[in-house]
């Protein structure tokens, strides 16, 4: 196989991996607190190795690697909602969330209480208190009060408050599903984040774009698949034609 096919295999890998991708984003179109991922693609270069009695080629084998993932950083549209659960967050932090692998980091403030009546995410994961440990709700409190500041209130006195960390860049966190993402160092408590009772941050999904990137990938990969077309029956002419030479 010829330089030439491992090349082109290798694109449409890397472009089946992006495909993905934006199916994924385009799923997640309505997922409040959602940030679209993007690939990040680089060329991949290594020289074949010698074979024996045959010297090494001067032309390196050139490969497509998808080299990771970055998100949009840009914030979803806020909307009210009125639910007294709900909350979003007004800059660049994240609520913390406690999960079995300890505590993870969401946008998503689409909360509700469960049976003990602490409050959980949308999956069912505990709120992460900023203090540490969770929030329970007073099963007499008649109405919950959240400040800019993250501080839980009811009619009952003050709760908890809400864990809202930042990080030196998203960048480094690493989306884990279902809306939670981990960081490889701890966090800071945010003081340029405002934290807004009733609102909801909706994805930041762009739709027009989403679709226009999954055209442009399905025909790149239709055009690859077409030079891969192209290159075997070059080689199979050339095969036949060398044995009709032989015989």
């Amino acid at each position: 196989m010829e330089n030439s096919i491992y090349t082109g295999l290798s694109r449409q890998i890397a472009l089946a991996e992006k495909m993905d991708i934006i199916a994924n984003n385009v799923a997640n179109m309505s997922t409040p607190g959602y940030r679209a991922q993007n690939m990040v693609f680089k060329e991949y270069i290594n020289r074949p190795p010698r074979s024996e009695g045959v010297e090494n080629p001067k032309d390196p084998l050139s490969m497509v690697m998808d080299y990771g993932q970055y998100q949009d950083t840009e914030i979803g549209p806020i909307q009210q909602t009125g639910n007294p659960l709900d909350v979003a967050l007004q800059g660049p932090g994240w609520f913390g969330v406690q999960t079995a692998n300890g505590v993870q980091y969401t946008r998503a403030g689409n909360f509700t209480l469960n049976g003990q009546g602490e409050l959980v995410t949308s999956s069912g994961d505990k709120v992460a208190n900023g203090g540490g440990g969770t929030i329970t709700v007073p099963s007499e409190a008649k109405e919950i009060k959240i400040d800019r500041t993250g501080k839980i209130f009811t009619d009952q006195g003050e709760i908890g408050s809400l864990m809202v960390m930042t990080f030196p860049s998203d960048q480094d966190l690493k989306a884990q599903g279902n809306g939670l993402y981990s960081s490889p160092t701890a966090g800071i408590p945010s003081e340029d984040t405002k934290v807004m009772q009733g609102m909801l941050e909706g994805s930041n999904v762009k739709p027009v774009l989403e679709m226009t990137r999954m055209i442009d990938v399905a025909r790149n990969y239709e055009a690859t698949q077409r030079m891969l077309q192209n290159e075997h029956d070059r080689q199979r002419t050339m095969i036949e034609r060398l044995v009709r030479t032989g015989s």
